[in-house]
């Protein structure tokens, strides 16, 4: 509870943090910055954003997504981060060095700015909010007018709510993780290797 003086605003952290649980109903913690609580409504796939940018090109339905610096988090169903190392096994990604990771019960991530566009700077979190440039923001938000569960991605075939099936995600994901990991082991035109002559 927020205690404050009588015709007070409560501070943007604060704001943040109701806006999110009044709004969606999500657990909150911390006030600056504010988190959400995962495991509880949502779980994150997290990756590189270079190769999150690119796996939306190919998967352009999605549950709601957030970026943070160089960081893109994917929100999919409850227990999906358990059903991660499976799937990329399962994918035959299991022996891949992937910049692919998952969030789930007890984990946390910065609560973005409840941004209504991409890119952030002006984007309002909570009346009167401005959010820094840094901040961690929505490029796909959730609607607060709309159940966000049922457009989250999950196991098996066949994604409810519009969203794809958490296996399609998955291996996007990994695929465009593995581009973007191979990009950057490629040489430059005209940058010659250790050891060439």
């Amino acid at each position: 509870m927020i205690l404050r003086a009588h015709g007070a605003r409560p501070s943007a952290p604060a704001a943040r943090s109701l806006w999110y649980e009044r709004e969606l109903g999500w657990p909150t913690a911390g006030s600056d910055p504010v988190e959400l609580l995962t495991g509880v409504a949502f779980d994150v796939i997290e990756l590189p954003a270079v190769a999150g940018f690119a796996m939306l090109r190919r998967v352009p339905r999605t549950g709601p997504v957030a970026v943070e610096g160089a960081w893109m988090r994917l929100l999919v169903a409850p227990g999906s981060s358990d059903e991660l190392p499976g799937l990329l096994d399962w994918l035959e990604w299991g022996g891949v060095a992937l910049d692919l990771g998952a969030i789930g019960a007890g984990g946390r991530i910065t609560a973005p700015c409840p941004a209504l566009s991409w890119p952030p700077p002006l984007a309002a979190g909570a009346p009167g909010e401005r959010c820094p440039q840094e901040a961690a923001v929505w490029l796909r938000p959730p609607d607060p007018k709309g159940e966000v569960e049922p457009t989250l991605p999950r196991a098996g075939f066949g994604g409810d709510g519009g969203a794809p099936d958490l296996v399609r995600l998955v291996g996007a994901a990994a695929t465009e993780c593995h581009r973007a990991r191979l990009s950057r082991a490629r040489p430059l035109p005209r940058q010659r290797r250790a050891g060439d002559s």
